[in-house]
């Protein structure tokens, strides 16, 4: 047996999934005909209280998409230097749309300070490359999966009205921090003007993001859409389990939260790592190793016992919890984690 912690993009379709697949309703979505698509973007803009939503086949699309429907070429897409589109969304806003990342400090709780914000938004001058758009993200994926308080995103949202400026929210994980903090997606989304979230990472979707934002944006997203290639057919059977992704997989998320918690307390413990269990609030663990221990290696130890996590770089470690993997396999993983280190520091000390 295998449990991956690499990712909460891992995960399998459920059985409900796999049959309204197989059921779904479909049409040609380029034309706007496919009615389970339709039905997934209006239910979307319904949760996020947005005026339109469009389905996408991944949530670096749809963050790509949505910045360049918000900025045009060579204006800065101001953003926190540990994001997701920071880091590993290739370089796409760049490389097709011209636009010129202008990174910012990020604090280990996922939080860009506000002054450091104003500082980067700089007087217009035609030497400098204008401000198009601010990104947040939520949750954050490299800060251990913090949330980042709504309070906190309608004060950027405030600062970026000041300049004309929209506020994009890459929210690919925002529903792990509605169910945690127990709050609606509008408590974040009202204060910003467009969002992205991904259906196939903890709601455990095959395949798809959704979104959503005032209508004229998403009229522009869609055809940016179209231009990097996304532009579906028959995508009614991808939306299907992308419903039932958000109808009946949302609430489990807290079960992945107290994975996590259990998870990283018992890492904690263990001789030789290193975790802030004040940042792991939703599903996601990063840890690293103490006394000069080779965390390359002991991601190759832990592999050979069946367990799987991901290098995050500069000696961090990633496991993240999911549909698929429960308390049981968590505790398994400890296990193994305390095999592996035991192994690692017998190693050091040269016995055999």
């Amino acid at each position: 047996m295998t449990i991956d912690l690499r990712s909460d993009t891992v995960t399998l379709p459920s059985p409900r999934m796999r049959d309204a697949m197989a059921r779904a309703e479909v049409g040609d979505d380029v034309f706007g005909e496919d009615p389970t698509v339709n039905a997934l973007e209006a239910f979307v803009a319904q949760r996020t209280g947005k005026a339109a939503a469009v389905f996408v086949p991944s949530g670096t699309m749809g963050n790509l998409s949505s910045l360049l429907a918000h900025a045009s070429r060579g204006s800065e897409v101001i953003l926190g230097d540990e994001s997701h589109i920071y880091h590993y969304e290739a370089g796409g806003a760049s490389a097709l749309g011209g636009l010129v990342f202008h990174p910012v400090a990020t604090r280990p709780d996922g939080i860009m300070p506000l002054e450091a914000i104003e500082a980067a938004l700089h007087p217009a001058a035609e030497w400098l490359a204008p401000p198009g758009v601010i990104c947040l993200e939520n949750t954050h994926n490299r800060c251990s999966g913090a949330i980042v308080p709504p309070e906190y995103v309608a004060e950027v949202a405030a600062l970026a009205r000041t300049r004309g400026l929209p506020v994009h929210l890459d929210g690919a994980r925002l529903f792990n921090a509605a169910v945690a903090r127990r709050l609606p997606l509008t408590a974040w989304t009202d204060h910003v003007t467009s969002v992205q979230m991904c259906l196939s990472k903890g709601l455990a979707a095959p395949v798809g993001s959704v979104v959503a934002g005032p209508r004229d944006f998403v009229a522009r997203t869609r055809r940016a859409r179209k231009i990097l290639g996304g532009g579906m057919r028959q995508a009614g059977v991808l939306a299907a389990a992308g419903m039932i992704a958000l109808t009946e997989m949302v609430d489990r998320l807290a079960d992945d939260h107290a994975n996590a918690r259990l998870l990283a307390e018992g890492l904690a413990r263990l001789p030789g790592v290193v975790v802030n269990l004040d940042l792991v609030q939703t599903n996601i663990v990063i840890f690293t190793l103490r006394d000069g221990l080779d965390s390359a290696a002991f991601i190759d130890r832990l592999a050979r016992e069946g367990v799987r996590v991901i290098d995050m770089g500069r000696g961090r470690l990633r496991a993240v919890t999911h549909y698929g993997v429960d308390a049981d396999h968590c505790r398994a993983a400890l296990d193994a984690c305390r095999r592996a280190l035991a192994a690692m520091t017998a190693g050091a000390a040269g016995v055999s």
